[in-house]
């Protein structure tokens, strides 16, 4: 199916109980992840009201809701927004950053041969803990508002972020900057992690990146 010209949608959710939104593209530029952002889910939550969907979720980002900036981040904002008044029962899953995305978010952050990182915090989480919290959340009843779920540590940037890269065999100097923004967009140290209460992934991020040497 396609969520932006709608082709197919009506037919995918023909009996759907629940629609989980996993929907992304990686582009950073303000007007066209804004439009495919709120095309996509406006396409969704119509189709889902048609077929008598019970239960909208959707897959957000820690910190989103704190953090004004034109482009992805925004973007996803627009997202929960238009989930939240729909009028459909919903559960945002908001998640950290996944394990998986270290490397090349390190390799985003390269200034010449150097790597230079926030000295903000990140709380990274396995992506198969987070698929774990949608199913739960997606067999669960509705809970019109927020779910977070993050990793079991808290630490800076370098601390994910030197580990990833030197994995890959990257050995370039870290130069942490606490100038240095996410993607752009200006962070201080709790920005991108749970204020109050999470669900903890149970893959710690040195127990995740021994299976990946392995």
């Amino acid at each position: 199916m396609d969520t932006i010209s709608g082709r197919g949608v009506a037919d995918a959710l023909k009996g759907a109980d629940v629609v989980v939104d996993v929907t992304n593209k990686v582009i950073f530029e303000p007007e066209p992840i804004l439009d495919f952002f709120t095309t996509s889910t406006r396409t969704l939550l119509k189709a889902g009201r048609e077929a008598g969907v019970r239960h909208h979720v959707v897959l957000s980002i820690v910190g989103v809701d704190r953090l004004s900036h034109p482009g992805y981040l925004e973007a996803k904002a627009a997202q929960e927004r238009l989930v939240a008044e729909s009028g459909t029962p919903f559960t945002i899953v908001r998640a950290t950053q996944f394990f998986e995305n270290l490397t090349a978010m390190g390799a985003g952050m390269a200034q010449d041969d150097v790597i230079v990182p926030p000295t903000a915090d990140l709380q990274p989480v396995a992506a198969a803990d987070v698929a774990a919290a949608l199913v739960d959340v997606a067999t669960s009843a509705p809970l019109d508002g927020v779910v977070e779920v993050a990793g079991p540590e808290r630490a800076a940037f370098a601390r994910f972020i030197g580990s990833a890269l030197a994995a890959r065999g990257d050995e370039r100097p870290l130069k942490p900057d606490a100038g240095a923004g996410y993607f752009g967009v200006p962070i201080v140290r709790d920005s991108l992690v749970p204020l109050g209460v999470a669900r903890i992934g149970r893959t710690t991020f040195d127990d995740w990146s021994a299976t990946q040497s392995s």
